[in-house]
């Protein structure tokens, strides 16, 4: 779900540069820093800015989560939750406590949650994790330190 950008305005008023007739007039938007701590919504105030990947534009969302069951792709338990910087990895765990009361479930994640917060959680819910090594190299040219121990990567035989 996403919101309009036009609706995204300056927390304290002072963004009143529209140039045109009607509440719907052009707005240029280029070099101008926008940021959830200055800027909210007027018409969803906890719709958040947020980019999903690096290189697309920002856009006023949620973020909607959802488990699926690994054999045939069932959706297994879905939430909607506000869009932050953790929301998946909280909602991922959220989702997996639902779970609880069945036998024990391998939890499959990519690249983002390779963080130790969140490596070392599903163990604690009886979920073995096997999440994707973030594998980018680091400012200085040397690959990124992963949080994925060694019981669950894939190693030759």
């Amino acid at each position: 779900m996403w919101a309009s950008i036009k609706s995204f305005r300056h927390k304290d008023g002072d963004d009143d540069d529209a140039t045109g007739p009607g509440r719907n007039a052009e707005r240029n938007f280029h070099k101008e820093r926008r940021s959830n701590e200055t800027h909210r919504s007027t018409t969803d105030l906890e719709a958040r800015l947020y980019k999903k990947v690096d290189g697309q534009p920002a856009k006023l969302c949620y973020i909607g989560h959802a488990l699926t069951e690994n054999r045939h792709g069932l959706v297994v338990g879905r939430r909607a939750s506000l869009a932050t910087g953790a929301a998946e990895r909280e909602q991922a765990l959220a989702l997996v406590d639902s779970c609880r009361g069945r036998r024990c479930i391998t939890l499959g994640a990519d690249k983002a949650y390779d963080v130790a917060d969140f490596v070392a959680s599903p163990r604690s819910r009886s979920a073995g994790p096997h999440i994707a090594i973030d594998g980018h190299l680091s400012k200085t040219g040397k690959p990124r330190k992963t949080s994925v121990d060694r019981r669950v990567t894939r190693h030759a035989g």
